[in-house]
C-alpha cells in the first residue's frame, strides 16, 4: 500500500543533510558545552555555529537567538517572560484569536497572574482585523502577540503592517509565532519590525526537539526556567546539541532553496486547490486563496465528517489531518474555523492537506483519485446528504464565512495564486 504524507504543518521529513550533521554529536562529540576542556569545546562550539545559522535565517544577531526544546516553549517563553518583564508599565495583553494553544494558553494562565487579555477577531479568510487591533490597543498594553502564518488555513498575516499599527499606537512589543512561515517564506525580523520571534527546526526538515526565540537586543524577558546560565542565562537546562546542530544545517538548507521549494510545492497545492472541487461537489476552501502557504490545502467537505474521512483516507494509505496537530483528538469545530465563523455542521467534514518537498505529482494524482470516492462513500451513507438529494435543503456556511463559491454548481472557483 502507498503511503503518502501529508501532515507537514505537524512535522516534517528531516532531511538528510540534517542528519548527517547531527551525528558527530552522538557519539564523538559529546561534551557539554558549558563545560570548559576540549571536548565541550568542541560541542560549544556547534552551538554557536548552529545560532549564527538561524540567525542568518531571519536576519538576526546570534546572540539574540534563544534555543529551546519545542515551539511550544519558545512561545511560553515569549508571552510569559515578556509580560512579566513589563507588568510594571501595565497589564493587557493582546493575541489573535487563532493563535496556537501554547499562545492562548500562555495567556489564559497569565490572566490568573491579574493580566488582563483581549482577542483581535479575523476575517472570513483568516485575517486579522486591522481596525480592531487598533482600537484593542490602549495606553497599558505591554505585548501584542500575531501569528505569521496560520497552520491550519495557511493565511499568511501582513505582520509589517500590523507592527505598524501596534507602534504607531502603544508602546507594546510584538511577538509572532513564525513556526510556519521560517524556512517556508522569507522571513527578516529587523523588515518585520518584530520583538520576538518564534521558529521551530521540526517543521523546516530539520529534527525535533529544537527551536528558538528571537528576542530583539535590549528587550527584557523574565527566565521560565530555573537553573544554570545557559543561553544568555535565559533558558536553563543542557542544550540538546546533536538537534540544535541539525537545526542550524536545516536553517542553512532553507535559506539556499526556500524559493524552489516553494515552487514545487505550490505547482502541487494550486493541483489540489483547483481539481478536488471539480471532482467533488460541496466543498469549500478554507483560508486566504492568494496569501496562503504554499503547501497549505483545507477544504470543508459537507455532508461528511472529519473523524471518517482520516480513517478512509489512513486505510488508502494518505495521511492528512483537520485543525491544529495538538487539537486532533478533539471532534469540536477548531477555534481557528470558529473564530472565521465557518459553520460547525460544514467545519466538522474539515480536512487539511500540508504538502512538503519530498511529495511528488504521482502522489498528488492518487489523491486526487482517492479522495472522491471516499467522500462519496461517506454521503451515501449520510442522512443529511440523502435529505438534500430529496428536498435540497441544506446547511450552508453561515454569515461571515464568504467563500469563493458558484451557487450554480456548488463547485469552488479558486484563482491561480
Amino acid at each position: 500500500m502507498k503511503r503518502i504524507y501529508l501532515d507537514n504543518q505537524s512535522n516534517t521529513k528531516l532531511d538528510r543533510r540534517a542528519f548527517e550533521a547531527m551525528l558527530p554529536y552522538f557519539e564523538e562529540c559529546y561534551g557539554n558545552p558549558q563545560s570548559i576542556y576540549s571536548l565541550g569545546a568542541v560541542s560549544k562550539d556547534a552551538l554557536e555555529e548552529a545560532r549564527k545559522d538561524v540567525a542568518n535565517l531571519i536576519g538576526a544577531h546570534p546572540e539574540e537567538i534563544i534555543f529551546t526544546s519545542c515551539a511550544s516553549e519558545s512561545n511560553n517563553l515569549a508571552v510569559k517572560g515578556l509580560a512579566q518583564a513589563l507588568k510594571s508599565k501595565g497589564r493587557h495583553i493582546i493575541a489573535s484569536a487563532i493563535e496556537h494553544f501554547s499562545v492562548l494558553n500562555s495567556a489564559k494562565r497569565l490572566e490568573k497572574e491579574g493580566f488582563e487579555v483581549s482577542y483581535a477577531p479575523v476575517d472570513s479568510k483568516g485575517n486579522v482585523d486591522k481596525d480592531e487591533l487598533k482600537k484593542l490597543l490602549r495606553k497599558d498594553t505591554i505585548l501584542v502577540s500575531i501569528q505569521h502564518a496560520n497552520p491550519e488555513v495557511g493565511t499568511i498575516q501582513n505582520i509589517k503592517e500590523l507592527v505598524s499599527i501596534v507602534k504607531e499606537n502603544s508602546a507594546a512589543l510584538f511577538h509572532t509565532d513564525a513556526v510556519c512561515a521560517c524556512g517556508v517564506i522569507d522571513v527578516n525580523v529587523v523588515d518585520l519590525g518584530v520583538d520576538a520571534l518564534t521558529l521551530a527546526a521540526s517543521v523546516m526538515y530539520g529534527p525535533k526537539g529544537a527551536a528558538a526565540l528571537f528576542v530583539k537586543k535590549g528587550v527584557k524577558i523574565i527566565p521560565q526556567t530555573d537553573g544554570g546560565v545557559q543561553e544568555f542565562s535565559k533558558r536553563a537546562g543542557t542544550e540538546n546539541v546533536p538537534a540544535i546542530a541539525g537545526f542550524g544545517q536545516a536553517c542553512k538548507i532553507a535559506a539556499r532553496e526556500l524559493e524552489s521549494n516553494a515552487a514545487h510545492i505550490q505547482k502541487l497545492r494550486d493541483k489540489l486547490i483547483k481539481e478536488l472541487p471539480e471532482k467533488i461537489e460541496h466543498i469549500y476552501l478554507n483560508g486566504a486563496v492568494s496569501n496562503r502557504l504554499a503547501g497549505n490545502v483545507n477544504f470543508s467537505v459537507e455532508f461528511v465528517e472529519g473523524e471518517a474521512l482520516f480513517l478512509l483516507l489512513d486505510a488508502k494509505g494518505i495521511m492528512a489531518a483537520s485543525g491544529s496537530a495538538c487539537a486532533n483528538k478533539n471532534l469540536k469545530l477548531s477555534h481557528v474555523l470558529a473564530a472565521m465563523n465557518v459553520d460547525v455542521a460544514v467545519g466538522q467534514g474539515s480536512i487539511l492537506f500540508t504538502l512538503s518537498k519530498y511529495n511528488t505529482q504521482e502522489e498528488i494524482d492518487y489523491v486526487l483519485n482517492e479522495f472522491p470516492a471516499i467522500v462519496q462513500k461517506l454521503r451515501d451513507m449520510s442522512p443529511l446528504y440523502s435529505h438534500f438529494l430529496k428536498t435540497g435543503e441544506r446547511k450552508i456556511a453561515g454569515p461571515g464565512t464568504d467563500y469563493d463559491h458558484d451557487h450554480d454548481n456548488d463547485h469552488c472557483q479558486i484563482e491561480n495564486s
